[in-house]
């Protein structure tokens, strides 16, 4: 194990493993916080109502449905 097994520099590339594992931690603690999800409706900042009227533009629910929870909500 002469100078040139460590490239020189007596610990070469050594160095990449920290900071590898802190560019990773970093990603994971951003997504556990919900910064990086975007998945949840109240991230995007939609309302109930908002939810409620998507759901039955696209047909999830009927007239009838739709009707009653927009009277439950206007309680609200």
């Amino acid at each position: 194990m002469g100078p040139g097994y460590w490239g020189g520099q007596g610990f070469g590339f050594m160095w990449i493993m920290p900071l590898l594992f802190f560019i990773v931690f970093l990603f994971f603690m951003r997504n556990m916080f919900g910064q990086g999800s975007g998945g949840n409706a109240n991230n995007r900042g939609e309302t109930a109502s908002e939810i409620l009227d998507k759901r039955f533009a696209k047909g999830e629910i009927t007239k009838e449905e739709y009707e009653e929870m927009k009277k439950t909500l206007d309680h609200f």
